[in-house]
């Protein structure tokens, strides 16, 4: 989904040609019966390509003037709209959804950042957890016989990230494979709360938004103010050396 706007599939849909797509293929459902004509089951296949992509806003147009505007299209009848009026009414379709989708977020926003900031006041006297200065919350739960990492080092990790109410939005766990990947590449809740932590430990990460993604968000399940909880595994760290500073001026390299 585009950030704090119209979809860019819906777009497409909407102001550019409709195109095949090579999606993959979802688990089947009890199939509906077609008749082995060719045609029929291209217009059908057609008819889920463009489903796809309005899937979205399917709430926010008449399916019976979809169907005839198309009918009219491919038959080359006369259009009830000309090619100007049908543009106007895309772009003012695009504005007010636009709009829609920003008063949404802005309401999310609040909400998540209320639940939020009353979630961390009650977590931070739980048993173990541990407040920073910068507002991190963690909690070691194995302690490592390890190094703990810098901030530019690399570090090897499996984990889970979940939303206050338990939404699962990626984990290593499920996929079977840990991460490696240099601090300097992760949000700052990710690189502070990780120093605290020691090779071959484990703990909890809990993340207030301006230490994640803010009031942005990142992709369709954290949303804006999102206060994120990670489980981890630290498995292994790589030490990275420091970058060597540029010679002084005037001084042989």
């Amino acid at each position: 989904m585009a950030r704090n706007g119209i979809p860019a599939l819906v777009l497409a849909a909407l102001l550019l040609p409709a195109a095949l797509s090579a999606a993959d293929p979802k688990p089947a459902k009890p199939a509906r019966s077609l008749p082995d004509d060719p045609k029929v089951r291209l217009g059908y296949a057609l008819g889920l390509d463009v489903g796809e992509r309005l899937k979205e806003i399917r709430n926010e147009f008449d399916l019976k003037a979809f169907e005839q505007g198309m009918e009219d299209l491919l038959k080359e009848a006369e259009p009830a709209l000309t090619p100007q009026e049908a543009a106007k009414v895309r772009q003012e379709f695009v504005q007010r959804y636009q709009a829609q989708k920003a008063e949404e977020r802005a309401k999310m926003g609040e909400k998540n950042k209320k639940e939020g900031e009353a979630f961390l006041a009650a977590n931070k006297s739980k048993p173990g957890v541990v407040t920073t200065a910068s507002g991190l919350q963690y909690q070691i739960l194995k302690e490592g016989k390890g190094p703990s990492p810098g901030p530019r080092d690399r570090v090897t990790v499996h984990y889970k990230g979940t939303l206050l109410d338990g939404t699962v939005f990626d984990s290593s766990f499920d996929r079977g494979q840990p991460a490696t990947f240099p601090l300097t590449g992760v949000i700052k809740g990710w690189s502070e709360g990780l120093s605290h932590f020691k090779e071959g430990g484990s703990g909890r990460l809990f993340i207030p938004p301006d230490l994640a993604y803010g009031e942005r968000g990142a992709g369709d399940k954290i949303g804006p103010n999102a206060v994120l909880v990670f489980d981890v595994d630290l498995l292994k760290v790589e030490p990275q050396p420091e970058p060597t500073p540029p010679p002084a001026p005037g001084k042989a390299k």
